[in-house]
C-alpha cells in the first residue's frame, strides 16, 4: 500500500491497520525463528509499513495542533 492510500484513510482505519501489521510483524518473526518463513524480506517490509502508518498519523496530529 502507498502512502497516498494510507493518506486516504481514517484514523480509525489507521490504528486497525498499524494493529493488524503489528500482529503480522510478530507472526512473521516466528516463522523466521523456526524456519518456515520462505522470504524473510516481508519482516523489513512490514516494519516499513508500521513506519508509514505512524508518519500519517503524526502528521495529522501536527496538522490538528496546528489548527
Amino acid at each position: 500500500m502507498e502512502i497516498d492510500d494510507l493518506r486516504g484513510m481514517t484514523d480509525e482505519e489507521l490504528q486497525t491497520e498499524v494493529y493488524e501489521t503489528h500482529r503480522e510483524l510478530m507472526n512473521l518473526r516466528f516463522r523466521a525463528a523456526t524456519m518456515q518463513l520462505a522470504n524473510v524480506r516481508e519482516i523489513p517490509k512490514a516494519k516499513k509499513r508500521v513506519a508509514r502508518i505512524n508518519t500519517v498519523l503524526r502528521e495529522r496530529e501536527l496538522a490538528n495542533e496546528l489548527a
